[in-house]
C-alpha cells in the first residue's frame, strides 16, 4: 500500500567528466574590441545563526576559502577562450574593468554545486543573471586529473558560453561604449572635478556617456597612468590569488574527495526518511479512521495492525534522521580539518612583506591604501585619504621592509 512512498528516494544518475572547452568567438578580435573582465570574489552566503550553519552543513572557513577559489577558476577558464581582454580577479567590482562579473555560492560540497551569476557592464546594463548548477562525477576526483580541470567544469564552460552568446549580440559602437563609460567612471573616481560632466546616471541606474574629453587632455594622460597602476596593483593580487589556489587546492581536493560519498549518503538518508516518516503518518491516520467508522472486529483489529505498522515507519525515520545527522558531522569534521590548510597569509608587494589579516575587503582596503599612497607620492599629488588611512607615511601597517 505505501512502497511507493519507499521506493526510488533517490534516482542512480550516470556521470561523466566533462572535459568539452567552451565555445570560441571564432574570429581574431582588434585590441580595441576586446573587453577587460573582472571577477569579483564571490559572496560565501554563510548564514550567520550557527544553527542554520549546522542544518546546510556549511563550514565556514571552506566556504570562504571557496569564494576565492571559484573566481580564480573562472578567470582562467575565460582568458583560455580567447574571446576578452584581460580578465582579472578583483576582490570587489572596479571601475577598472569594461565588464563585472559577480556570484553568490548556494550550495557546494563534493558531490553538487549551485552558483549564481550576474554580469554588468560598466554601462550599468546587467546582461544576465542565472543560476548555475551541476553533480560531480567520483572519476572526477582520480588521481590522474589535472588541476586544470574541476568537478563542476560543465558550470564553469556553460558560464563562459553564455557571456560568449552575450558578447556576439554587442555592436562595435557598443563595444567602444562600454569601453569609454569604463574608463570615465574611473576618471570620475579620482578626478570627480575635471571630469563630472562626462558621464551621467539614467533613472533606471544606468550610466550615459555624455562627452569624452580630448586625447591630449592632461588630466586623462594623468588618470591613464593612475589606471595602469591600478591595473598593475590587480595583477599583483592576481598573482596572490593564484599562489592561493595553487596551496589551496590539494587540500581542498581532498575535502571534496571526502565529501562526495558523505553527500550522497546524506541525500539518500533523508529521502528516506522523510519518505518513511510520510508513510508512517498516512498509516496511522487511515488506521484511526478505519476504527473509528466501523464496529467489525476484523477491522479493528486490522487498524490495529497499521497502527502498529505506521509508528515502526516513523521509528524507522527517526533512525534515518540520526543516521543522516553523523554523516553530517562527518563533513562538518572533514571541513575543520582542512581550515588550517587553506587559508591565505601574505602578499609581496612593492618590495614589502605584507600581511593579510580580516576579510577580503579588510584585506583589500589595507592593499589599495599602500597602493593609493605609492602611486600618489609617483605623481607629486597629495593623497586625499591620507589623514584617514597611514598616520605613518614611511612604515604602512601591517608590512616590514625587505
Amino acid at each position: 500500500m505505501f512502497a511507493w512512498l519507499l521506493s526510488g528516494c533517490v534516482s542512480q544518475e550516470v556521470r561523466i567528466v566533462d572535459l568539452t572547452p567552451p565555445e570560441q568567438l571564432g574570429r581574431v578580435q582588434a585590441e580595441s574590441e576586446l573587453l577587460d573582465i573582472g571577477i569579483a570574489i564571490f559572496d560565501p552566503n554563510v548564514p550567520e545563526d550557527y544553527d542554520e550553519q549546522i542544518k546546510q552543513i556549511i563550514q565556514p572557513d571552506i566556504r570562504r576559502a571557496e569564494a576565492n577559489y571559484m573566481p580564480y577558476f573562472t578567470k582562467n577558464l575565460l582568458q583560455s577562450t580567447g574571446n576578452w581582454g584581460a580578465v582579472r580577479v578583483v576582490p570587489r567590482p572596479t571601475h577598472a574593468v569594461d565588464v563585472s562579473v559577480t556570484g553568490k555560492i548556494l550550495h557546494s560540497d563534493g558531490e553538487s554545486m549551485e552558483v549564481a551569476l550576474t554580469v554588468v557592464d560598466a554601462t550599468g546594463k546587467r546582461w544576465f543573471t542565472k543560476s548555475y548548477e551541476g553533480l560531480a562525477s567520483k572519476y572526477a576526483y582520480d588521481e590522474g586529473i589535472p588541476p586544470g580541470i574541476d568537478p563542476f567544469q560543465t558550470i564553469y564552460r556553460d558560464f563562459a558560453d553564455d557571456l560568449l552568446k552575450y558578447r556576439r549580440e554587442l555592436s562595435a559602437e557598443a563595444v567602444q561604449t562600454i569601453r569609454a563609460t569604463a574608463e570615465m567612471k574611473f576618471a570620475q573616481e579620482f578626478a570627480p572635478d575635471a571630469f563630472s560632466d562626462h558621464i551621467g546616471e539614467t533613472s533606471r541606474g544606468e550610466f550615459e556617456l555624455k562627452r569624452l574629453p580630448a586625447e591630449d587632455d592632461p588630466m586623462l594622460a594623468r588618470v591613464r597612468r593612475i589606471r595602469e597602476r591600478e591595473y598593475l596593483f590587480i595583477d599583483t593580487l592576481d598573482a596572490y590569488y593564484e599562489n592561493f589556489q595553487r596551496d589551496m587546492y590539494p587540500a581542498y581536493q581532498n575535502w571534496r574527495r571526502a565529501t562526495y560519498a558523505e553527500a550522497i549518503a546524506l541525500k539518500e538518508l533523508r529521502a528516506q526518511s522523510r519518505a518513511r516518516a510520510i508513510g508512517g503518518v498516512v498509516a496511522i491516520a487511515g488506521s484511526v479512521a478505519a476504527m473509528s467508522e466501523s464496529n467489525s472486529r476484523y477491522v479493528d483489529t486490522s487498524a490495529i495492525v497499521g497502527i502498529m505498522s505506521g509508528a515502526m515507519l516513523l521509528k524507522s525515520a527517526i533512525t534515518k534522521r540520526n543516521e543522516a545527522r553523523i554523516h553530517a558531522e562527518v563533513l562538518e569534521e572533514v571541513g575543520v580539518a582542512a581550515e588550517a590548510e587553506i587559508m591565505p597569509h601574505t602578499i609581496e608587494l612593492e618590495n614589502q612583506s605584507v600581511r593579510l589579516q580580516g576579510s577580503v575587503d579588510e584585506q583589500y582596503d589595507e592593499l589599495r591604501g599602500i597602493l593609493r599612497r605609492i602611486y600618489f607620492a609617483d605623481l607629486d599629488l597629495p593623497d586625499p585619504d591620507a589623514d584617514q588611512t597611514v598616520a605613518d607615511p614611511d612604515q604602512p601597517p601591517n608590512t616590514t621592509q625587505q
